[in-house]
């Protein structure tokens, strides 16, 4: 029979666990993200693929705030983030560190999750942008390449935290620790 497993069964690492535990090799980067529960759903969903790092920048709000660790429930403490008030220093820090930078948007030439083969050797941050305006066009002009999550409906857009979890998903599903 099914039954939900307790708290002790879903063996779960403490936040000290997770910090010394190996990580996944991408980061997150918020992009002037306007809602305070995108970015603690950020966090949350970082958490949950040990995500390496969460860059946030421009107007994007960052911990400690009471609405973001609402939605985080704790992973605003567990995973390491930094901050830039602009898109050029974030992305200049980004390319120092020799990340390769992919925008999650819909582009010309944007390549479909589908046919996304990460390269165990490198290291991605997927860049997410604006609930209105999307990715900011700094990083569009400079990164890799664009992401795009196919979508079949009426609809253009997915709320940015599920994007998160879909790239997220479909990058550790693809990578091998």
């Amino acid at each position: 029979m099914n039954e939900k497993l307790s708290m002790d069964e879903l063996n779960r690492l403490d936040v000290t666990q997770f910090k010394n535990s190996e990580k996944f090799p991408f980061v997150f980067v918020l992009d002037d993200i306007r809602s305070m529960n995108n970015v603690g759903s950020a966090f949350r969903t970082a958490d949950s693929f040990r995500c390496s790092h969460i860059y946030i920048c421009g107007i994007t709000a960052k911990p400690p705030h009471r609405e973001i660790s609402k939605t985080a429930l704790g992973a605003d403490e567990s995973v390491d983030w930094t901050y830039f008030d602009s898109p050029a220093t974030c992305m200049q820090a980004l390319k120092d560190l020799g990340y390769k930078i992919i925008c999650v948007e819909q582009v010309k030439d944007s390549i479909s999750l589908f046919e996304f083969k990460p390269d165990q050797n490198h290291t991605y941050a997927f860049v997410f942008g604006n609930e209105v305006f999307g990715v900011n066009d700094l990083f569009i002009k400079s990164a890799d390449y664009s992401l795009e999550i196919p979508q079949f409906g009426t609809k253009h857009s997915l709320n940015v935290s599920v994007c998160m979890g879909i790239v997220s998903y479909d990058f550790v599903s693809k990578i091998k620790i």
